[in-house]
């Protein structure tokens, strides 16, 4: 399995709507997409301009589908100037 985990700094303005955003992307994701086995949205308690995301992918054909999604362009073009920082990782899930 292959893991991404991606994190955002979002301009103090916009924190409401990303979050808002961002949940239902990864509602539609865990919904829609057969190669999406998790999608975790988490925040900061400390700095609630702070989000992370985990999600689980079968494979990088998974990875990719998400990525062309319907759900994931339309929410990533409407948050795109919503966003001071991005930092994504793909891992390799080893275990359990």
């Amino acid at each position: 399995m292959q893991a991404l985990v991606v994190e955002f700094h979002i301009k103090p303005e916009f924190v409401r709507d990303f979050e808002a955003a961002i949940e239902n992307n990864a509602r539609a994701s865990r919904e829609t997409e057969p190669g999406c086995r998790q999608f975790d949205v988490c925040r900061d308690p400390v700095d609630p301009s702070l989000f992370f995301l985990y999600e689980l992918y079968d494979d990088e054909t998974a990875i990719q589908a998400h990525l062309k999604s319907a759900h994931f362009l339309q929410m990533d073009g409407a948050t795109l100037g919503w966003v001071q920082r991005k930092v994504v990782r793909k891992l390799q899930r080893t275990a359990p």
